[in-house]
């Protein structure tokens, strides 16, 4: 079956096809082989490298506090960027000039700052021009520069979500008589979310992940922080990387897994019956209904 963008692949396009797939697991394999080499050469498979992290003082002091304060940042950046976001996004769409343009200058010049920029100018701030203590200081920095990024960023994309919806969701809400802020909420929003929601859950992603530069620039113990003094108690660089990626990884995916099921099931939620009417039945409707006026005239 083809479509305009795509053409179902032939006899010959399907073979070259599972010959590329051959060729690419292949060369995987042998990479992954020579990684394997290599560490066992430098005697980084050994098992006393592994064992701490078969015992519980691995986990209570370096891995789970790390894990600990790379959730708390995480989520607090993402319960302040979402709203943030969606207020900048929709004011971008407002009828207003002034209003736009403010949005937008924000949205823009905050998007254009890389976060760990944002991070170092937080920490700067809070270090001269308030009274947070060295130790939270981290932690309000990394919240900050995550907020102040990612927020301009949620922001296009709730802009862009909305805007791909018809227009004539927009003029159906005006011709029933609803103000565009009525038409905003109760219309297009709850339309959007599930186109966004993909874009989002990648946003909150990054929002993750991001979190390690507070660690490596100022020193705020989220997960890679804490990786880094257990390496350097125990010895095992490597290890200790493998084992925060997992960490990462396992996180991640479930906060993918998460969002790919509540996408599922806002479609589930706003798909309709899908029950069609024969001929038949919309002669019984119409008849019942006009004996249903008759009677109701009679009785009058």
């Amino acid at each position: 079956m083809s479509s305009v963008l795509y053409d179902t692949p032939g006899p010959r396009a399907k073979r070259r096809n599972v010959l590329f797939s051959v060729v690419f697991f292949v060369l995987l394999a042998l990479l992954l082989w020579w990684v394997w080499q290599k560490m066992d050469e430098k005697d980084q498979l050994t098992s006393a490298l592994w064992k701490p992290f078969t015992e519980s003082e691995a986990w209570t002091t370096y891995l789970l506090p790390g894990l600990e304060n790379t959730l708390k940042a995480a989520a607090l950046s993402m319960v302040i960027a979402l709203p943030l976001g969606a207020v900048f996004g929709i004011a971008r769409l407002s009828d207003h000039r002034w209003v736009r343009a403010v949005s937008g200058t924000v949205v823009e010049f905050f998007r254009s700052i890389p976060v760990l920029l944002l991070m170092l100018f937080a920490n700067e701030f809070y270090a001269r021009s308030t009274d947070v203590t060295s130790e939270d200081r981290p932690l309000y920095a990394v919240v900050t520069g995550l907020v102040l990024y990612n927020a301009s960023v949620l922001a296009e994309v709730v802009r862009a979500g909305i805007l791909s919806l018809p227009k004539g969701q927009t003029e159906a809400a005006y011709a029933i008589g609803l103000r565009k802020g009525q038409t905003m909420t109760s219309i297009l929003l709850p339309q959007a979310v599930t186109a966004m929601l993909p874009a989002i859950v990648s946003q909150l992603v990054v929002i993750v992940k991001d979190t390690a530069l507070g660690g490596v620039m100022l020193g705020f113990p989220e997960l890679l922080n804490s990786r880094g003094t257990l390496a350097a108690n125990y010895a095992n660089v490597i290890p200790s990387f493998i084992v925060v990626a997992i960490m990462f990884i396992v996180l991640n995916f479930i906060l993918t897994s998460f969002a790919s099921w509540l996408e599922r099931y806002l479609r589930r939620s706003k798909r309709s019956t899908g029950a069609v009417l024969g001929v038949d039945k919309v002669d019984d409707l119409n008849a019942a209904e006009v004996g249903g006026g008759y009677g109701s005239g009679a009785s009058a």
